[in-house]
């Protein structure tokens, strides 16, 4: 194959990706919508579940009826808390939908950068690929150093 050719094929393959990539995020935004649609739904129901029980038990003096209203609360929490992770993912496939629409759009979930070893005497790889800490002094605990 000419150079030319090969630089169209791996053009190609490029933009068949970016194409996958878009229908497969479409797909998950439309599932995860759908999704917290339902569970803001019965979060709502288990929350009022909750407190409708926790109000009648301690009218009552139900101790064991409290315990239950307080246990579908904890289980409406959790409820809203996948919500609101699944509404965070949500809006970052959004965000890379408008990426490809602007043809911007990077195939990457974290940078990893590329250092050059200037030791000539060094054993290792003249490259190797590593990620920055984000705290160094953290990364100096956790090593001894």
């Amino acid at each position: 194959m000419k150079k030319k050719e090969i630089v169209l094929e791996i053009q190609n393959i490029f933009d068949n990706n970016e194409l996958e990539d878009l229908k497969r995020f479409m797909t998950k935004r439309q599932w995860f919508n759908c999704c917290n649609m339902y569970m803001i739904y019965i979060f709502h129901t288990i929350q009022s579940a909750g407190i409708l029980v926790t109000t009648i038990a301690a009218g009552y003096d139900n101790r064991n009826l409290v315990w239950v209203g307080v246990g579908l609360n904890i289980i409406a929490s959790l409820i809203t808390i996948f919500e609101k992770t699944n509404d965070s993912m949500s809006k970052k496939l959004l965000k890379n939908i408008e990426d490809i629409k602007k043809g911007v759009y990077i195939d990457e979930g974290m940078i990893i950068d590329v250092e050059k070893d200037t030791n000539p005497d060094s054993s290792k790889s003249s490259q190797q690929t590593t990620m920055n800490p984000i705290n160094e002094n953290l990364d100096n605990k956790n090593t001894g150093v």
